[in-house]
């Protein structure tokens, strides 16, 4: 059986993949389906980490007219709950899982120490760092840019709905090109939608490839992790 070609990485998905079709709230076909995935790739020895967001329940910008630190600490939120249903769906195929928190809640979660985390992946736990960075203004693609920078992870794989990054939207343009690979400095220029300008520059700055690709064909994450050419790798 091949090895993996990665041995620790940051996984990162939109809160409206967990939404699956009806792209609201949670899908627990879909969930599952994304924990099973997780197992196979724990199961080859990777270390896996996780951020989700919160797109599913809400977004800074849907709260118009609302203060937007306010707004921003609500889609934080969001993120927890997606975080532990993300653990609870790992934990019950038995995947040790933690969740650390930026914002403190004792309660359901771990503060976020990193440290910790990084003894948590190498006791072979997958890690989900929830609540964002803990600041407003500020994505979870920044956070997944910088949780893989402190884990010293070997990649972020950016799951979507889209398999890929393309010049334009495919799904308004047919004729939309899709890019193979890319450079920090295309995407920035491009001004494409893949992670916000800071996660991008974060990335850059810090040499954390990216492979975007997308969550549609099943395996797809397993795949990535072992090295298949699918979606678009972004680096140097």
């Amino acid at each position: 059986m091949p090895s993996p070609h990665y041995k620790r990485v940051l996984l990162k998905l939109s809160g409206e993949a967990l939404a699956g079709e009806q792209g609201f709230g949670l899908d627990t076909d879909t969930i599952n389906h994304i924990a099973n995935q997780i197992k196979e790739i724990i199961d080859m020895g990777v270390q896996v980490a996780l951020v989700v967001g919160g797109g599913n329940f809400w977004r800074g910008r849907s709260g118009e007219g609302m203060d937007r630190t306010t707004a921003d600490y609500m889609g934080m939120m969001a993120t927890v709950i997606n975080s532990l249903a993300m653990q609870d769906a790992l934990e019950n195929i038995g995947v040790l899982t933690r969740v650390q928190t930026a914002i403190e809640m004792r309660q359901i979660a771990e503060p976020y120490i990193r440290r910790r985390a990084v003894r948590h992946l190498e006791k072979s736990r997958v890690v989900i760092f929830a609540a964002g960075t803990g600041n407003p203004y500020f994505s979870t693609d920044t956070t997944a840019a910088l949780r893989a920078a402190e884990i010293e992870a070997e990649v972020i794989l950016l799951a979507k709905k889209v398999d890929g990054v393309y010049d334009m939207d495919p799904h308004i343009y047919p004729e939309a090109k899709k890019f193979e690979t890319l450079s920090y400095i295309d995407v920035l220029k491009l001004g494409l939608k893949v992670m916000d300008s800071t996660a991008t520059s974060l990335c850059m700055d810090n040499k954390i490839p990216i492979k975007v690709f997308g969550l549609d064909e099943p395996e797809n994450i397993i795949k990535v992790v072992m090295g298949e050419r699918i979606g678009t790798y972004i680096n140097s």
